[in-house]
């Protein structure tokens, strides 16, 4: 019994973890086979040691996920417990699927959690991607599929939370080991979040979860909703050369607003 109080708090932690985690390895597109390795000789050279973005740059590897803005995904959470760690296994269905909704609706996380041995299963979602192309120039999850209620995932990341749990309220920052590209082309407008610091964080996916009806026409507006901390701004802007997010040394730092949003660092230099 004095266990629940903390499955409960790791619960709520993880589920505001999983937009961080999204996007850790590039899924093959839907009728493949998963690939444990590097997604395609192309995008494992794409990356720089350093991270960073990259202005002006429009390759197209081969490996990469494009033309993404606006394709709905979900995800499954599937957590285990111990006196000494946690850690989470994301389960995702990009790539595959678009998350219908009626399956997606339908997954019974005990019995999800009973199915794969874990101390419980969290259901994320839906999401949809404000970018364009995904380059993953490493996998983070095994690339392993499982059908939740029907609904096909594939393993995408797994993720160590260690023996205490993440510090998940909105605009807190959240450390995410990947060696992912996000791609943004010319004339995308985009969001971004700047603390207080000057630190720019721009967003990779919106959620429904807190509220169904956001569409990607509200989030230009998002600046007059969102209950930013003091000192930080949001706006939008359109770009005028391509765009590409990296994470640094592998690590990309990640943050959600208070309707579970997702923003990823901006390195600068």
């Amino acid at each position: 019994m004095r266990r629940a109080p903390v499955l409960l708090t790791t619960a709520v932690a993880v589920a505001a973890l999983a937009g961080a985690c999204s996007s850790s390895s590039t899924p093959e597109p839907s009728g493949t086979t998963a690939d444990p390795g590097p997604a395609g000789t192309a995008a494992a050279t794409e990356g720089t040691a350093a991270g960073g973005t990259t202005p002006g740059t429009d390759v197209r590897p081969a490996g990469a996920l494009r033309d993404q803005y606006g394709e709905r995904y979900c995800e499954v959470l599937t957590v285990t417990v111990s006196e000494v760690n946690t850690q989470a296994e994301v389960w995702g269905t990009q790539g595959l699927n678009d998350c219908p909704a009626d399956a997606f609706a339908g997954i019974d996380p005990a019995a999800a959690a009973a199915d794969l041995g874990t101390t419980l299963a969290l259901p994320n979602g839906p999401r949809y991607w404000v970018l364009d192309d995904i380059v993953a120039n490493q996998l983070a999850g095994s690339g392993e599929r499982h059908s939740f209620n029907g609904l096909e995932m594939r393993s995408i990341a797994i993720v160590d939370l260690g023996p205490g749990i993440p510090d998940r309220r909105p605009y807190a920052g959240s450390s995410v080991n990947r060696d992912t590209e996000f791609r943004f082309d010319a004339g995308r407008e985009v969001y971004e979040l700047t603390a207080d610091d000057g630190t720019v964080y721009i967003m990779q996916s919106y959620s429904i979860e807190i509220d169904p009806t956001l569409t990607a026409d509200d989030l230009a507006g998002l600046g007059d909703r969102l209950a930013l901390p003091e000192g930080w701004t949001f706006r939008a802007r359109t770009l005028d050369e391509p765009l590409v997010v990296e994470d640094v040394d592998g690590i990309a730092t990640v943050i959600q607003d208070e309707l579970r949003n997702s923003y990823q660092l901006l390195p600068q230099g």
